[in-house]
């Protein structure tokens, strides 16, 4: 595998992240080369303190219930402030009425920002074929990426959801990756990026495995 750090998004999104908790993963994404994944308020003073780290931040987040126009202002504020990719959580419980309305907030928060946009489908909360249809409605709305989950709903990335979203597009693993045995797991499985909040322990523990 090329570039297991640079595939690694070092992430804090708590409910309760301060200052000092982004600067914390900013030095760790400095020391190890990782991405690094935060919330918007912080973005433009990340991007200011370590303007080498590839930045994404978060639009809808958690639950994904705030308007298209809400998520799209979301967006165009982190791209100007810096963020280098966006992690979007769209409106899922409206899929569970009219898949295409996902298809539709996609195509306008991807051409609300001319930086990669990825699509957070909590795979845990959905059948098979209810995936599927998500996974399609978010390509088609040209999603860069799809990501298994947020991490504040039950479950998180599994080799099976990953395998499954693999087949549609870009994967990024996020939600309960805690070890780099876990990750190499679910790259495997066809992800392209891990979101981890243990991301500078994953990489610890490839490289001791490299040594």
């Amino acid at each position: 595998m090329d570039d297991i750090p640079g595939r690694i998004e070092h992430t804090v999104l708590g409910p309760t992240t301060a200052w000092d908790d982004v600067e914390a993963v900013l030095d760790a994404a400095e020391e190890y080369g990782l991405r690094a994944c935060l919330p918007p308020c912080y973005v433009a003073e990340a991007t200011e303190y370590a303007p080498d780290i590839q930045v994404s931040t978060v639009v809808g987040f958690p639950h994904g219930q705030h308007t298209t126009e809400t998520k799209c202002a979301e967006a165009t504020s982190a791209w100007q402030d810096g963020a280098s990719e966006l992690d979007l959580v769209p409106n899922l419980g409206r899929a569970q009425e009219n898949v295409a309305a996902i298809q539709a907030e996609v195509e306008e928060v991807v051409a609300a920002v001319p930086i990669p946009v990825k699509v957070i489908l909590e795979t845990s909360l959905f059948s098979e074929a209810e995936l599927r249809d998500l996974c399609q409605a978010a390509i088609d709305g040209n999603a860069a990426f799809l990501k298994t989950a947020t991490g504040f709903a039950n479950g998180g990335a599994t080799v099976e959801d990953v395998e499954l979203l693999a087949e549609y597009g870009s994967v990024k693993a996020s939600g309960g990756v805690g070890s780099w045995e876990f990750a190499e797991e679910l790259l495997d499985a066809g992800a392209e990026r891990i979101g981890a909040s243990s991301g500078d322990t994953i990489v610890a523990e490839y490289l001791d495995q490299e040594a």
